[in-house]
């Protein structure tokens, strides 16, 4: 068995595939591959699975050029919509994401910058490192506490849950969420409140943070509306994925003081940000990274390696994405 890695992921994965015999080849381009590279290589040799991530677009031509033989594309990612699903369903290929394993990292990470935009960590910072920092000051800085405050999850899958653990259990906020299913057990455990329209989140919430995959559905579902529905001392915060925001209709909302900030991991057209988004304060920006800590990337490896392996020996992967 032959596979295809579309660049260098952590070894857990890679050493998991070779000790199972299969030959692994690597990407040894340390970038994102274009899908006409993409397509040559798949051409050029016959794959057993390939083993892609989120920047790799996985259509119907790339799925062409990978054959008949070539049984799952396994994601490095919890999210897939790079994969066109219709296509791998019309091909009778397999794909297959890696949830789980990430929910802390990422739960995590959206509460630092929840933290760090409220608190103007990045902005003294670089005040700080300009030399601008001439002593003490009483209003030097005020940003807004958390404790207390209503956080609002749009959507409330893994990661959307462990953030509202951290937000009741760590700083007693108020948690509203938003979620195409009511969860009655998660209402009960964090004193959580269900909004059946998402317009009332954006209307109560002092900080709403961003848990929905993409889907056409959820493709700009924080527009320019909603944002002007928030509070003027609102802050937004997005951890999943770039397109759910209308990034102009952002950066417009920031420039005017509709909201007080925002604190963006992903971007709508990554890794390109909407203009004028770089040059405001009151905003954190971080380069897809959320996910990134040694354990969880390695845990992401060996998971993707898992599905291949389930998949090559004839039973379903774990993570088996359903169309």
């Amino acid at each position: 068995m032959k596979i295809f890695i579309t660049r260098l992921i952590p070894d857990k994965g890679i050493n998991l595939l070779k000790e199972k015999g299969y030959e692994v080849v690597v990407s040894p381009h340390d970038r994102v591959l274009t899908k006409n590279e993409l397509i040559d290589v798949l051409q050029k040799d016959r794959y057993d699975a390939v083993l892609c991530l989120l920047t790799d677009k996985i259509d119907a031509e790339v799925l062409s050029a990978a054959g008949p033989q070539c049984k799952i594309f396994a994601n490095y990612a919890v999210g897939f919509d790079n994969i066109d699903l219709k296509a791998v369903a019309e091909k009778g290929v397999m794909a297959s994401n890696t949830p789980g394993v990430l929910t802390d990292s990422v739960a995590e990470h959206t509460f630092a910058l929840l933290l760090a935009i409220a608190h103007r960590v990045a902005e003294a910072d670089r005040f700080t490192r300009a030399g601008k920092y001439m002593g003490w000051e009483p209003m030097l800085f005020l940003g807004e506490s958390v404790s207390g405050k209503t956080l609002g999850i749009m959507g409330l899958g893994r990661i959307g849950s462990r953030v509202a653990y951290h937000a009741k259990r760590g700083f007693d906020m108020r948690v509203l969420y938003y979620d195409v299913k009511q969860n009655g057990e998660f209402e009960k455990e964090f004193q959580a409140e269900f909004r059946a329209n998402p317009d009332d989140i954006f209307k109560e919430a002092d900080f709403i943070s961003i848990h929905v995959p993409l889907l056409d559905s959820t493709r700009h579902m924080v527009n320019k509306e909603r944002i002007h529905m928030m509070k003027k001392t609102g802050f937004l915060v997005n951890t999943s994925r770039g397109p759910v925001i209308d990034e102009l209709a952002l950066v417009d909302a920031l420039k005017n003081g509709v909201i007080a900030g925002a604190a963006l991991d992903v971007f709508e057209h990554e890794p390109e940000l909407a203009s004028g988004l770089r040059e405001l304060e009151n905003v954190i920006l971080t380069p897809h990274i959320a996910s990134a800590t040694e354990g969880a990337r390695q845990a992401m490896s060996e998971t993707a390696a898992l599905n291949i392996i389930e998949a090559l020996e004839g039973r379903t992967p774990p993570n088996l994405v359903k169309i």
